[in-house]
């Protein structure tokens, strides 16, 4: 102790931690599809949020609501019930038309599909660029910053091959590379992983932490694999559409 404390020193309340910053919140959210004369609940009164500079894992069965969580917090499913808050300011509810919202997730959320969904006829650079292009970025700079992306991800000597012209793995860090192009506060990555091996899979998830760590990015991961349980803050596991469980990442957390 130092000699500069008091005798109660030790005794003293600790100043509270501060409040997260919530980047993104999903709030009493449910999804029904109709399927036939039955409607089936994919999600039930779901409230979570995605804090700026934390990147939390999302886990649970298949079928327990995991995606369709991620489709509403990413504005692009509307919920059935409920509201999504974007930095405190209610954005999305089940009247909302999601089209209004499209040059908002354009600029704000990277979304990464379990399946690439890379434009066929073009090439790798080219499917990156275009999403710069379309929001008013420069060619010259957008190929650039695509060309940098690809590199970042083990792509350079791949950038002008066609996605048929690419592995399953190649074609998803496309995917991951275009999903960060415009700088996204908000990150939602569906099974990111799930076609790399085990090198790979860890280089992207280690650029999800620096992310989090150096820009401050909200970042959800949808997974299935228990190497990354020592990256995340937060682990948030689902079951039937609902939230059943929280706990903290790293060392303390396990899937």
């Amino acid at each position: 102790m130092s000699a500069l404390a008091g005798p109660d020193a030790a005794s003293a309340p600790r100043p509270a931690a501060p409040s997260p910053e919530v980047v993104m919140e999903v709030r009493g959210a449910s999804k029904i599809y109709l399927s036939g004369p039955n409607a089936v609940a994919a999600l039930s009164d779901m409230t979570l949020a995605l804090n700026a500079g934390e990147l939390t894992g999302i886990v649970g069965p298949s079928g327990s609501g995991k995606t369709t969580f991620l489709m509403i917090a990413g504005l692009l499913e509307p919920p059935s019930t409920g509201v999504v808050h974007f930095r405190g300011r209610p954005i999305a509810d089940p009247q909302t038309k999601l089209n209004s919202l499209r040059d908002f997730r354009r600029t704000h959320v990277g979304f990464i599909f379990q399946k690439a969904n890379l434009i066929p006829f073009l090439t790798a650079v080219e499917n990156v660029q275009i999403a710069l292009e379309i929001n008013d970025v420069r060619p010259k700079l957008a190929r650039e910053r695509a060309r940098e992306l690809l590199a970042q991800f083990g792509l350079g000597h791949r950038e002008d091959n066609y996605p048929t012209q690419l592995s399953g793995g190649e074609q998803q860090r496309v995917s991951i590379a275009r999903a960060l192009a415009n700088d996204p506060v908000l990150l939602l990555a569906d099974e990111p992983t799930a076609a790399l091996d085990g090198t790979r899979g860890r280089q992207v998830m280690e650029v999800f932490r620096a992310l989090a760590d150096e820009r401050r990015v909200a970042v959800g991961v949808v997974t299935h694999d228990p190497r990354w349980s020592d990256i995340f803050d937060r682990i948030v596991e689902m079951s039937d559409g609902r939230m059943v469980s929280e706990r903290a990442g790293g060392v303390a957390g396990h899937l």
